[in-house]
This record gives structure tokens, C-alpha cells and sequence, in this order.
């Protein structure tokens, strides 16, 4: 199943390259920004998690443990958390870099660009829109106006990609979407 899952996110990744590239006017994104894995909920699938873990195993041991330290102290956060949606830094964020960036999950994949949730129906902005970053420049904040042309048509939620004829072309199946913590919870049980 993974093998089947690799082979999709090939196939995605030349996606998410064409529409980053279609939307370059408008990103700032560069090595070295890490606003997107500071805070956040982190939605993975079951399938997504599985292939995050073999990028964890294949890791140099002493970041391993600072990726174990990360989970820890996620864990016991996420238990005194009193709120509803809770969001943290990304524990595979080390010194400012992902450590398992090639096993990263669908929704670090598509960070940063924006596109049209056809679900909710409006155009979704990465939060840095907000720290003047990617399409700040473009973006009313105050009438909450987008004045962009080529909003991707394809809606980059996680379940809508999981669930896309892509996806179902290579026979994934893809599991419950839970926030990262989550998995590690349930690994902690």
C-alpha cells in the first residue's frame, strides 16, 4: 500500500509544482520559512502517517530524539489543552527545517498556495497571508478582498484529495483523517 501511496504523491507533487508555479506572483515561500509548521492542527490520514513514520525511522539518531522530545511535550500539552482546536508547532520541525521534508503529508505539501474549497465555498489563504507573506500584497485585509486572477480550480482540502480520482486511480486506501497529535496519542495508549 505505501509503494501505491509513493507513487501518488509523484503524481501530486507535479500538481502542487504546476500551481505553485502558476501562483509565483503572489508567493514569498523560501527555504528557511517555517510559518506554516509553527502552528497548526497537522490533519493526516492513516496512509499519510504510516509513510511520516518511515521517514521518521530513517532519521539520524540524535534527531530522533529530539523529534521524541518534540512528541512528548506535544502529548502532555495537548492533555492540560482546555480549547477546542488545538494547534502547536510541528514536531518534526527541527532548527527551522522538517527533518522528514520527502514524508511530509498533504497538507505541508499544499502550504502556502491558496485555492477555492468548493465545500465551504470561498477562496482558502495560508495564514501567512497575514504576516505579509503569500499573497499579502494581493489581499484586502480589512474587505477581506482576494484580487488575484487563477485561484487553483482543484480544492486542496485533505479529504478532497484522498477522495480524488487520482487518489483512486492508484487503489489508496487512505484511513481515518485525524489531527497529527491524535496519532501520536494513539500510539501512546
Amino acid at each position: 500500500m505505501l509503494s501505491r501511496y509513493k507513487k501518488f504523491l509523484e503524481e501530486f507533487d507535479k500538481i502542487i509544482e504546476t500551481i505553485f508555479e502558476e501562483q509565483k506572483r503572489y508567493i514569498k515561500c523560501k527555504k528557511g520559512c517555517s510559518k506554516c509548521c509553527e502552528v497548526g492542527e497537522y490533519p493526516y490520514s492513516q496512509i499519510e502517517f504510516a509513510y511520516l513514520t518511515q521517514g521518521y525511522l530513517n532519521l539520524p539518531a540524535n534527531t530522533k530524539i529530539l523529534v521524541q522530545q518534540n512528541i512528548r511535550n506535544l502529548i502532555l500539552d495537548k492533555k492540560e489543552y482546555k480549547g477546542e482546536n488545538f494547534e502547536h508547532k510541528c514536531p518534526f520541525l527541527i532548527n527551522g527545517e522538517c527533518c522528514v521534508y520527502d514524508y511530509r503529508g498533504i497538507v505541508c505539501r499544499t502550504f502556502g498556495v491558496c485555492y477555492y474549497d468548493d465545500t465551504k465555498g470561498y477562496v482558502k489563504l495560508p495564514d501567512c497571508v497575514h504576516n505579509g507573506l503569500n499573497y499579502s500584497e494581493f489581499y484586502d485585509e480589512n474587505k477581506h478582498i482576494l484580487n488575484i486572477q487563477n485561484v487553483p480550480k482543484v480544492n486542496l482540502r485533505i479529504d478532497r484529495i484522498l477522495q480524488s480520482e487520482l487518489a483512486n486511480s492508484f487503489d489508496l486506501d487512505c484511513g481515518d483523517i485525524r489531527p497529527m497529535v491524535d496519532w501520536f496519542n494513539g500510539l501512546q495508549k
